[in-house]
């Protein structure tokens, strides 16, 4: 079952249109990633599909449902969150307070998802404490994709999921990335770590100048000349 699907997207910022009919659709449970050159309008898509930006001309689905031009309270409400690159966690706040606040539109006793993201980030657990100012870009990061899953969603979108961080955090990230959609929740995330995203991704898409250029497997892509010698350095 299609999840997501945006139709022909056409947005941007201002009087600069950015998008020039984009199209991408993400099956339950899949990781879908977007690459591309800088400019090539990755962010752009995910906060137009989000409702952060206008959207100008096309049509975004959720769930087989018409969600166009859907503000993002509502997009939340219906089982759709978005991690941004940056800014995405409350460093005044401690880690449990930012899942508190992650959790805000639940009407019913969510102490019990708690429990299940601190199993799933034990990390976090030990720290729960620890205003998360203080945390390792990382750490912010896990505690960034802990605070979106505190409302169970059915799609996560992820900005940059791995920008300026070290290595050894990065292969973190993105094991948790694959162990969050294995239990059923289906990713799309926007990634300059191309060859890694990919390499984990069931499909992928590559934006050029505001337009499709590519899709295929996560697989078919890494190993495409073409996509080889654009977008992966080699």
């Amino acid at each position: 079952m299609t999840v997501l699907e945006a139709r022909d997207v056409v947005s941007g910022y201002g009087e600069v249109e950015i998008l020039h009919g984009v199209s991408i659709a993400v099956e339950e449970d899949e990781i879908v990633t977007i690459i591309g050159p800088n400019g090539a309008g990755k962010s752009t898509l995910m906060k137009t599909i989000f409702g952060l930006l206008p959207l100008r001309r096309g049509k975004v689905f959720f769930a087989g449902e018409d969600v166009t031009g859907l503000p993002p309270q509502a997009m939340v409400g219906k089982g759709m969150c978005y991690v941004p690159q940056s800014d995405n966690v409350f460093p005044t706040l401690s880690i449990q307070e930012n899942l508190e606040m992650g959790a805000f539109i639940r009407r019913d006793d969510y102490r019990g998802r708690m429990h299940e993201i601190y199993e799933l980030f034990p990390d976090l657990a030990e720290k729960r404490g620890m205003r998360s100012g203080g945390l390792s870009g990382g750490q912010r990061q896990m505690l960034a994709l802990a605070r979106a899953l505190m409302l169970e969603p059915r799609v996560l979108l992820l900005d940059e999921p791995s920008a300026s961080l070290a290595p050894n955090m990065v292969e973190l990230v993105f094991a948790k990335i694959q162990e969050i959609n294995r239990s059923g929740v289906a990713m799309v995330m926007v990634e300059q770590n191309a060859r890694h995203a990919l390499a984990l991704s069931h499909r992928g898409y590559v934006l050029a100048m505001g337009q499709n250029r590519l899709e295929g497997s996560g697989p078919g892509l890494l190993n495409n000349e073409e996509v080889g010698r654009l977008y992966l350095g080699g």
